[in-house]
Protein backbone atom coordinates (compact mmCIF):
# COMPACT_ATOMS: atom_id res chain seq x y z
CA UNK A 1 0.00 0.00 0.00
CA UNK A 2 1.21 3.71 -0.94
CA UNK A 3 0.11 6.90 -1.51
CA UNK A 4 0.94 10.38 -2.91
CA UNK A 5 -0.34 13.60 -2.20
CA UNK A 6 -0.03 16.47 -4.08
CA UNK A 7 -1.06 20.94 -3.40
CA UNK A 8 -0.07 23.61 -2.22
CA UNK A 9 -1.50 25.60 1.39
CA UNK A 10 -3.22 28.21 -0.40
CA UNK A 11 -3.81 26.44 -3.35
CA UNK A 12 -7.57 25.13 -4.93
CA UNK A 13 -7.19 21.85 -3.02
CA UNK A 14 -5.03 19.08 -1.31
CA UNK A 15 -5.21 15.74 -3.08
CA UNK A 16 -4.05 12.39 -2.74
CA UNK A 17 -4.40 8.68 -4.60
CA UNK A 18 -3.98 5.68 -2.67
CA UNK A 19 -2.80 2.29 -4.26
CA UNK A 20 -3.07 -1.23 -3.01
CA UNK A 21 -6.57 -1.00 -0.63
CA UNK A 22 -8.44 -4.45 -1.09
CA UNK A 23 -11.59 -4.78 -2.71
CA UNK A 24 -14.72 -4.13 -0.87
CA UNK A 25 -13.36 -2.90 1.71
CA UNK A 26 -16.35 -0.32 3.18
CA UNK A 27 -15.03 3.55 3.62
CA UNK A 28 -17.80 6.23 4.27
CA UNK A 29 -16.16 10.31 3.90
CA UNK A 30 -18.41 11.57 6.92
CA UNK A 31 -15.44 8.86 8.88
CA UNK A 32 -12.65 11.05 7.61
CA UNK A 33 -14.19 14.47 7.89
CA UNK A 34 -14.80 13.43 11.66
CA UNK A 35 -11.19 12.63 11.66
CA UNK A 36 -10.01 16.14 10.01
CA UNK A 37 -12.38 17.72 12.48
CA UNK A 38 -10.98 16.68 15.14
CA UNK A 39 -7.52 18.05 13.51
CA UNK A 40 -8.69 21.32 13.97
CA UNK A 41 -9.42 21.27 17.39
CA UNK A 42 -7.10 22.88 20.14
CA UNK A 43 -6.39 25.86 22.21
CA UNK A 44 -3.83 28.09 20.28
CA UNK A 45 -4.92 27.35 16.91
CA UNK A 46 -4.59 30.22 14.68
CA UNK A 47 -7.39 32.48 12.47
CA UNK A 48 -6.91 30.23 10.06
CA UNK A 49 -8.87 27.25 11.15
CA UNK A 50 -11.81 30.14 11.51
CA UNK A 51 -11.64 30.04 7.90
CA UNK A 52 -11.08 25.96 6.46
CA UNK A 53 -13.71 23.56 7.46
CA UNK A 54 -12.25 20.39 5.77
CA UNK A 55 -14.52 18.24 4.21
CA UNK A 56 -12.82 15.33 1.60
CA UNK A 57 -14.27 14.43 -1.61
CA UNK A 58 -13.70 10.78 -2.89
CA UNK A 59 -13.13 10.83 -6.59
CA UNK A 60 -11.96 7.11 -7.46
CA UNK A 61 -11.31 3.66 -6.29
CA UNK A 62 -14.60 3.74 -4.23
CA UNK A 63 -18.49 2.73 -5.51
CA UNK A 64 -21.36 2.64 -3.02
CA UNK A 65 -18.78 3.27 -0.62
CA UNK A 66 -17.00 -0.07 -1.10
CA UNK A 67 -13.54 0.33 -2.55
CA UNK A 68 -12.97 -1.19 -6.02
CA UNK A 69 -9.24 -2.21 -5.60
CA UNK A 70 -8.16 0.25 -7.95
CA UNK A 71 -6.70 3.77 -6.77
CA UNK A 72 -8.58 5.90 -4.51
CA UNK A 73 -8.41 9.64 -5.27
CA UNK A 74 -8.94 11.86 -1.68
CA UNK A 75 -9.34 15.45 -2.33
CA UNK A 76 -10.08 18.41 0.16
CA UNK A 77 -10.81 21.84 -0.94
CA UNK A 78 -8.97 24.67 0.34
CA UNK A 79 -11.23 27.31 1.45
CA UNK A 80 -9.15 30.21 1.63
CA UNK A 81 -8.48 29.55 -2.08
CA UNK A 82 -10.68 32.57 -3.08
CA UNK A 83 -8.71 35.15 -1.16
CA UNK A 84 -5.05 33.85 -3.13
CA UNK A 85 -6.39 33.05 -6.68
CA UNK A 86 -4.53 35.88 -8.14
CA UNK A 87 -1.01 34.89 -6.15
CA UNK A 88 -0.91 31.04 -6.47
CA UNK A 89 -2.59 30.51 -9.93
CA UNK A 90 -1.30 27.87 -11.21
CA UNK A 91 -1.06 29.22 -15.04
CA UNK A 92 -0.25 32.64 -16.21
CA UNK A 93 1.45 35.60 -15.38
CA UNK A 94 2.38 36.62 -11.33
CA UNK A 95 0.16 40.13 -11.24
CA UNK A 96 2.97 43.25 -11.13
CA UNK A 97 1.15 43.79 -7.78
CA UNK A 98 2.50 40.30 -6.31
CA UNK A 99 5.14 40.97 -3.35
CA UNK A 100 7.28 38.49 -2.96
CA UNK A 101 8.37 36.26 0.34
CA UNK A 102 11.95 37.71 0.88
CA UNK A 103 12.58 36.84 4.70
CA UNK A 104 12.80 33.40 5.94
CA UNK A 105 11.86 32.51 9.41
CA UNK A 106 14.41 30.81 11.45
CA UNK A 107 13.52 27.56 12.22
CA UNK A 108 11.53 27.07 9.04
CA UNK A 109 12.33 25.59 5.77
CA UNK A 110 12.03 28.73 4.15
CA UNK A 111 16.04 29.63 3.74
CA UNK A 112 16.98 25.41 3.07
CA UNK A 113 14.16 25.25 0.41
CA UNK A 114 15.20 28.49 -1.52
CA UNK A 115 18.83 27.38 -1.38
CA UNK A 116 17.86 24.23 -2.80
CA UNK A 117 15.46 25.18 -5.38
CA UNK A 118 16.80 28.12 -6.51
CA UNK A 119 13.67 30.12 -5.55
CA UNK A 120 13.48 33.56 -5.50
CA UNK A 121 9.94 33.83 -4.23
CA UNK A 122 10.00 31.93 -0.76
CA UNK A 123 6.20 31.18 -0.49
CA UNK A 124 7.08 28.48 -3.13
CA UNK A 125 8.90 26.70 -0.10
CA UNK A 126 6.48 27.96 2.42
CA UNK A 127 3.54 26.64 0.58
CA UNK A 128 4.23 23.14 0.32
CA UNK A 129 6.28 22.70 4.09
CA UNK A 130 3.32 24.74 5.86
CA UNK A 131 1.46 22.29 8.03
CA UNK A 132 -2.05 22.82 5.60
CA UNK A 133 -0.31 19.82 4.44
CA UNK A 134 -1.61 17.99 6.99
CA UNK A 135 -5.47 18.16 6.41
CA UNK A 136 -4.51 15.86 2.97
CA UNK A 137 -2.45 13.46 5.81
CA UNK A 138 -4.93 12.75 8.20
CA UNK A 139 -7.48 11.99 5.52
CA UNK A 140 -4.73 9.48 3.87
CA UNK A 141 -4.33 7.84 7.41
CA UNK A 142 -7.60 7.59 8.45
CA UNK A 143 -8.14 5.45 5.64
CA UNK A 144 -5.49 3.68 7.17
CA UNK A 145 -6.98 3.73 10.74
CA UNK A 146 -10.31 1.93 9.16
CA UNK A 147 -8.87 -0.43 8.03
CA UNK A 148 -6.82 -1.43 10.61
CA UNK A 149 -10.10 -0.75 13.13
CA UNK A 150 -11.65 -3.42 11.10
CA UNK A 151 -9.18 -6.12 12.81
CA UNK A 152 -9.85 -4.05 16.77
CA UNK A 153 -6.54 -2.11 16.03
CA UNK A 154 -6.79 0.96 17.97
CA UNK A 155 -4.83 4.09 17.77
CA UNK A 156 -4.93 6.44 20.68
CA UNK A 157 -3.11 9.98 21.59
CA UNK A 158 -3.10 12.31 24.66
CA UNK A 159 -0.82 15.54 25.28
CA UNK A 160 1.84 14.91 28.37
CA UNK A 161 3.56 18.36 28.25
CA UNK A 162 2.89 21.94 26.66
CA UNK A 163 6.24 24.26 27.16
CA UNK A 164 7.74 23.42 30.76
CA UNK A 165 4.10 22.08 31.87
CA UNK A 166 3.86 18.43 31.76
CA UNK A 167 2.12 15.46 33.11
CA UNK A 168 2.47 12.41 34.67
CA UNK A 169 -0.57 10.48 33.25
CA UNK A 170 -0.34 6.72 32.93
CA UNK A 171 -0.88 5.59 28.99
CA UNK A 172 -1.67 2.59 29.91
CA UNK A 173 -5.12 4.28 31.92
CA UNK A 174 -5.59 5.90 28.24
CA UNK A 175 -8.17 3.86 26.34
CA UNK A 176 -11.00 3.76 29.25
CA UNK A 177 -9.93 7.33 30.29
CA UNK A 178 -10.43 8.73 26.73
CA UNK A 179 -13.31 10.56 26.20
CA UNK A 180 -12.16 13.09 28.80
CA UNK A 181 -9.11 13.43 26.88
CA UNK A 182 -11.06 14.14 23.87
CA UNK A 183 -13.13 16.76 25.70
CA UNK A 184 -10.06 18.63 26.38
CA UNK A 185 -9.10 21.59 23.86
CA UNK A 186 -5.42 20.27 25.19
CA UNK A 187 -6.00 16.36 24.58
CA UNK A 188 -5.02 16.78 28.45
CA UNK A 189 -6.51 14.09 31.41
CA UNK A 190 -5.97 16.44 34.45
CA UNK A 191 -8.55 19.11 34.49
CA UNK A 192 -6.04 21.17 37.14
CA UNK A 193 -2.73 20.76 34.72
CA UNK A 194 -4.77 21.50 31.75
CA UNK A 195 -5.78 25.00 32.95
CA UNK A 196 -1.73 25.67 33.90
CA UNK A 197 -0.84 25.25 30.24
CA UNK A 198 -3.80 27.52 28.96
CA UNK A 199 -2.22 29.87 30.97
CA UNK A 200 1.27 29.59 29.40
CA UNK A 201 -0.02 29.67 26.02
CA UNK A 202 -1.93 32.77 26.71
CA UNK A 203 1.40 34.50 28.19
CA UNK A 204 3.19 33.04 25.01
CA UNK A 205 0.86 34.59 22.78
CA UNK A 206 0.75 38.14 24.63
CA UNK A 207 4.28 38.18 24.10
CA UNK A 208 4.18 37.32 20.26
CA UNK A 209 5.65 34.07 21.09
CA UNK A 210 4.89 30.03 20.29
CA UNK A 211 4.83 26.96 22.37
CA UNK A 212 5.70 22.80 21.57
CA UNK A 213 5.42 19.85 23.38
CA UNK A 214 4.94 16.12 24.23
CA UNK A 215 2.43 13.80 22.00
CA UNK A 216 1.93 10.33 23.57
CA UNK A 217 0.82 7.57 21.08
CA UNK A 218 -0.95 4.56 22.38
CA UNK A 219 -1.72 1.43 19.67
CA UNK A 220 -3.88 -1.87 21.00
CA UNK A 221 -4.96 -4.89 19.31
CA UNK A 222 -1.90 -5.47 17.24
CA UNK A 223 -0.63 -8.70 16.40
CA UNK A 224 2.73 -9.75 17.06
CA UNK A 225 4.99 -9.97 14.12
CA UNK A 226 4.06 -6.87 12.09
CA UNK A 227 8.05 -5.56 10.68
CA UNK A 228 10.90 -7.68 9.84
CA UNK A 229 14.03 -7.61 11.62
CA UNK A 230 15.83 -9.24 8.15
CA UNK A 231 16.47 -5.61 6.71
CA UNK A 232 16.97 -2.22 8.40
CA UNK A 233 14.34 -0.37 6.23
CA UNK A 234 12.23 -3.18 7.04
CA UNK A 235 11.96 -2.50 10.54
CA UNK A 236 8.73 -0.99 12.22
CA UNK A 237 10.28 1.09 14.92
CA UNK A 238 12.51 2.97 11.99
CA UNK A 239 9.80 3.35 9.65
CA UNK A 240 7.29 4.35 12.68
CA UNK A 241 9.94 7.06 13.57
CA UNK A 242 10.88 8.41 10.43
CA UNK A 243 7.45 9.02 9.57
CA UNK A 244 6.68 10.49 12.75
CA UNK A 245 9.84 13.00 11.92
CA UNK A 246 8.19 13.85 8.75
CA UNK A 247 5.08 15.24 10.34
CA UNK A 248 6.24 19.36 10.31
CA UNK A 249 7.81 20.65 13.69
CA UNK A 250 8.29 16.98 15.36
CA UNK A 251 11.90 16.86 16.85
CA UNK A 252 12.47 13.76 17.91
CA UNK A 253 10.79 10.90 18.61
CA UNK A 254 11.34 7.62 21.06
CA UNK A 255 9.66 4.18 21.55
CA UNK A 256 8.87 2.90 24.50
CA UNK A 257 11.56 3.70 27.56
CA UNK A 258 13.13 5.86 24.52
CA UNK A 259 16.26 7.88 25.68
CA UNK A 260 15.46 6.90 29.32
CA UNK A 261 16.98 3.13 28.32
CA UNK A 262 19.85 4.67 27.52
CA UNK A 263 20.52 5.26 32.11
CA UNK A 264 18.98 1.82 33.05
CA UNK A 265 20.60 -1.37 33.11
CA UNK A 266 19.70 -4.29 31.68
CA UNK A 267 17.96 -6.18 34.09
CA UNK A 268 15.31 -3.28 34.67
CA UNK A 269 14.80 -2.55 31.54
CA UNK A 270 14.00 -5.59 29.57
CA UNK A 271 10.46 -7.19 30.14
CA UNK A 272 10.48 -10.69 31.00
CA UNK A 273 8.55 -13.13 29.26
CA UNK A 274 6.45 -15.37 31.74
CA UNK A 275 3.39 -17.73 31.26
CA UNK A 276 -0.12 -16.01 32.55
CA UNK A 277 -2.30 -17.36 34.91
CA UNK A 278 -4.27 -18.28 32.10
CA UNK A 279 -0.80 -20.64 30.92
CA UNK A 280 -0.44 -18.39 27.88
CA UNK A 281 3.19 -16.46 27.17
CA UNK A 282 2.93 -12.88 28.02
CA UNK A 283 5.03 -9.75 29.58
CA UNK A 284 5.31 -7.87 32.96
CA UNK A 285 6.36 -4.94 32.01
CA UNK A 286 6.17 -3.07 27.95
CA UNK A 287 8.79 -0.98 28.68
CA UNK A 288 9.99 -1.83 25.07
CA UNK A 289 6.89 0.27 23.82
CA UNK A 290 5.18 -2.93 21.88
CA UNK A 291 8.19 -3.34 19.35
CA UNK A 292 11.91 -5.59 19.61
CA UNK A 293 14.10 -6.00 16.63
CA UNK A 294 11.97 -3.69 14.60
CA UNK A 295 9.04 -6.29 15.20
CA UNK A 296 5.82 -5.83 17.31
CA UNK A 297 5.95 -8.03 19.66
CA UNK A 298 1.98 -8.75 20.92
CA UNK A 299 2.36 -5.75 23.48
CA UNK A 300 0.50 -1.85 22.87
CA UNK A 301 2.55 0.17 21.19
CA UNK A 302 3.86 3.08 22.30
CA UNK A 303 5.57 6.37 21.08
CA UNK A 304 6.23 9.76 22.24
CA UNK A 305 6.64 12.70 20.14
CA UNK A 306 7.93 16.11 20.49
CA UNK A 307 6.97 18.89 18.31
CA UNK A 308 9.63 22.60 18.77
CA UNK A 309 7.81 25.67 19.05
CA UNK A 310 5.89 26.80 15.78
CA UNK A 311 8.80 29.05 13.84
CA UNK A 312 6.48 31.77 12.46
CA UNK A 313 6.14 34.18 15.40
CA UNK A 314 4.42 37.48 16.47
CA UNK A 315 7.68 39.07 17.06
CA UNK A 316 9.73 37.81 14.42
CA UNK A 317 13.44 36.52 15.06
CA UNK A 318 16.11 38.20 13.03
CA UNK A 319 17.11 37.50 9.56
CA UNK A 320 17.74 38.50 6.31
CA UNK A 321 16.20 39.90 2.71
CA UNK A 322 16.60 36.81 0.53
CA UNK A 323 17.50 39.67 -2.54
CA UNK A 324 19.40 41.67 -0.77
CA UNK A 325 21.31 40.51 1.99
CA UNK A 326 20.28 43.27 4.41
CA UNK A 327 19.55 42.56 8.17
CA UNK A 328 15.19 42.00 8.39
CA UNK A 329 13.06 40.56 10.96
CA UNK A 330 11.78 37.00 10.00
CA UNK A 331 8.45 36.88 7.79
CA UNK A 332 5.29 36.66 9.41
CA UNK A 333 2.50 34.88 8.60
CA UNK A 334 -0.88 34.11 9.94
CA UNK A 335 -0.25 31.16 12.04
CA UNK A 336 -1.16 29.05 15.45
CA UNK A 337 0.41 30.08 18.75
CA UNK A 338 0.58 26.37 19.96
CA UNK A 339 -0.98 22.97 17.93
CA UNK A 340 -0.06 20.25 20.21
CA UNK A 341 -2.95 19.08 20.43
CA UNK A 342 -4.09 18.92 16.35
CA UNK A 343 -0.31 17.63 15.89
CA UNK A 344 -1.76 14.48 18.23
CA UNK A 345 -4.00 14.02 15.71
CA UNK A 346 -1.97 13.80 12.95
CA UNK A 347 0.06 11.72 14.83
CA UNK A 348 -3.09 9.63 14.99
CA UNK A 349 -3.14 9.31 11.45
CA UNK A 350 0.87 9.15 10.30
CA UNK A 351 1.23 6.24 12.27
CA UNK A 352 -2.19 4.64 11.60
CA UNK A 353 -0.71 4.30 8.06
CA UNK A 354 2.57 2.95 8.47
CA UNK A 355 0.78 0.48 10.65
CA UNK A 356 -1.40 -0.47 7.69
CA UNK A 357 0.97 -0.25 5.57
CA UNK A 358 2.67 -3.00 7.49
CA UNK A 359 -0.47 -4.62 7.72
CA UNK A 360 -1.01 -5.46 4.24
CA UNK A 361 2.53 -6.02 3.69
CA UNK A 362 1.91 -9.57 6.35
CA UNK A 363 -1.74 -9.86 5.34
CA UNK A 364 -1.83 -9.72 1.43
CA UNK A 365 -4.73 -10.16 -0.88
CA UNK A 366 -6.93 -8.54 -3.02
CA UNK A 367 -10.13 -8.55 -1.35
CA UNK A 368 -11.46 -7.91 2.19
CA UNK A 369 -12.19 -11.89 2.44
CA UNK A 370 -8.83 -12.58 1.41
CA UNK A 371 -7.23 -10.28 4.02
CA UNK A 372 -9.19 -11.73 6.53
CA UNK A 373 -8.63 -15.17 5.99
CA UNK A 374 -4.99 -14.70 5.88
CA UNK A 375 -5.30 -12.69 9.47
CA UNK A 376 -7.76 -15.65 10.93
CA UNK A 377 -4.99 -18.23 9.89
CA UNK A 378 -2.02 -16.52 10.98
CA UNK A 379 -3.56 -15.76 14.28
CA UNK A 380 -4.62 -19.41 14.80
CA UNK A 381 -1.04 -19.86 14.92
CA UNK A 382 0.11 -17.10 17.05
CA UNK A 383 -2.60 -18.59 19.70
CA UNK A 384 -1.03 -21.83 19.29
CA UNK A 385 2.28 -20.47 20.03
CA UNK A 386 0.98 -18.29 23.12
CA UNK A 387 -0.51 -21.24 24.39
CA UNK A 388 3.25 -23.56 24.50
CA UNK A 389 1.50 -25.71 21.36
CA UNK A 390 3.97 -26.82 18.81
Amino acid sequence: MRYLSAGESHGPSLTAIIEGLPAGFTLYSEDINHQLWRRQQGYGRGARMKIEKDRVEILSGLRFNKTLGTPLTLQIKNRDWDNWQQKMAPEGKAPASLEAMLRPRPGHADLAGGFKYNHTDLRNVLERTSARETAIRVAVGTVGRLLLGKFNIKIFSHVVRIGNVSSAFDINSLPENYQVVENSPLRCFDPELEKTMIEEIDKAADEGDSLGGIIELLVTGLPPGLGSYSHPEHRLDALLAGALMGIQAIKAVEIGAGFSAASTRGSELHDPIVKGTDGRITRTSNRAGGLEGGVTNGMPVVIRVAMKPIPTLARPLPSVDWQTGKIAPGATERSDVCAVPAAAVVAEAVAAWELAEAFRKKFSGDFMEEVEAAYRFYIDKVEEKLKGKK
